[in-house]
């Protein structure tokens, strides 16, 4: 990015944990997408900020305000070592230059509420400077920290067994809105985040510019390793070629949650348009693009989709392809009501799985109590 884009918005008040239980936020309105490809008002209000930019731009744009090209450096380090939230922050530079540029943002977002579950997984809902509210979750374990990342603020993609779309679509996150989330629940546990998965609020296909941007910058600013990232999609047409393109290290992980196509799409409205032969042959394009293995995700929901024939389905349609499913047993919302399967059902669809010699695997959601969960990620108050 050019140094004459670099921000020269009001900055961002220091983030701050609020003490006592927030107001409940109102429900967006839903904004239902003319095309998959153009969701309506999608994109972040026009500001630029600091946090998202390369070592090269930020130097450029210390040199573009008088100072030497070492404080490029310098802010580079204080934006992604140590978390500065503010110039003013930033107390190796000299005060009256700071005074200068108080109007410039840095881009951090504020912890609006922070929950903690009796798992250690913490749920945050952070407030934007448009004061949009978005969900980012930390998973701690005992060699790793994980984060779960949102990339819209709620999610076009109206899945009937998940939340975040109950609440309707308002915008994408700019890239520094992304990166920041990684940033605050690092600062929160006191520890580096090793791994992120892209599973939050949205669609990250609907924001892949943005997204692709924050993964690079996650990479060589924050130092996290591509091959620990996550990217998780429902599948818009042609975006999983285009993310090919980008030749990343990024794990794909493709949202199936059914064996066939009229299952698919009443589940997935947004199946209707994609049917599951081409999103398949689009992931099997990807595989040869990049070498490197797609994982499909599959919520089990007891009786409709983790029956034996399921089971047979997607074993044939995964036949021959270099991937790995990823079962998830159904982490119930309010609005509907399907069924977690039983574990007696969960071992029969592996056993099914295995016998035609398709790898899988069980992922069991953290943060369950919490509304932390797959699936249950909304910008509400939590309870």
């Amino acid at each position: 990015m050019a140094a004459s884009s670099l921000p020269t918005a009001t900055p961002l008040p220091p983030a701050a944990v609020s003490e006592d239980a927030p107001q409940p936020i109102p429900s967006p309105e839903p904004v239902v997408a003319a095309h998959l490809d153009q969701p309506a008002t999608a994109e972040p209000p026009i500001h630029k900020s600091l946090l998202g930019q390369s070592l090269e731009d930020l130097t450029a744009w210390m040199v573009a305000q008088g100072q030497p090209a070492y404080r490029g450096k310098q802010l580079h380090q204080w934006l992604y070592e140590q978390g500065a939230r503010s110039l003013q922050d930033i107390t190796v530079f000299p005060k009256a230059w700071r005074q200068q540029v108080e109007g410039v943002a840095v881009g951090r977002s504020e912890i609006y509420h922070r929950t903690e579950a009796s798992d250690g997984t913490v749920k945050y809902l952070l407030k934007l400077a448009d004061g949009q509210i978005i969900e980012a979750v930390g998973m701690p374990s005992a060699k790793r920290l994980t984060v779960c990342v949102s990339s819209q603020v709620g999610c076009p993609m109206a899945c009937d067994f998940c939340a975040t779309g109950k609440g309707g679509f308002l915008r994408n996150l700019a890239t520094h809105e992304i990166v920041d989330q990684v940033l605050t629940v690092q600062e929160d546990f006191g520890q580096r985040v090793s791994n992120i998965v892209f599973m939050g609020m949205g669609e990250p296909l609907l924001n892949t510019d943005n997204v692709v941007v924050a993964i690079r910058c996650l990479n060589q600013d924050v130092g996290i390793s591509q091959r620990s990232m996550t990217l998780s999609t429902v599948g818009i047409p042609g975006r999983i070629r285009k993310l090919a393109d980008e030749q990343l290290q990024v794990t794909l992980a493709v949202s199936l949650h059914a064996s066939n196509q009229a299952q698919r799409q009443d589940l997935i409205p947004s199946a209707k348009a994609y049917p599951l032969t081409e999103l398949l042959g689009e992931c099997r394009d990807y595989v040869k693009l990049t070498g490197r293995r797609v994982t499909f995700e599959y919520i089990l929901l007891a009786g409709l989709n983790d029956q034996p024939q399921n089971a047979a389905e997607l074993a044939q349609h995964l036949r021959g392809f270099q991937s790995h499913v990823n079962l998830i047993p159904y982490n119930p919302i309010s609005e509907v009501d399907y069924q977690r399967p039983s574990e007696a059902s969960i071992r029969e669809f592996v056993a099914q799985l295995e016998s035609r010699h398709i790898a899988v695997s069980v992922r069991y959601s953290r943060g369950l109590e919490e509304n932390a969960a797959c699936g249950q990620l909304r910008a509400s108050k939590v309870a």
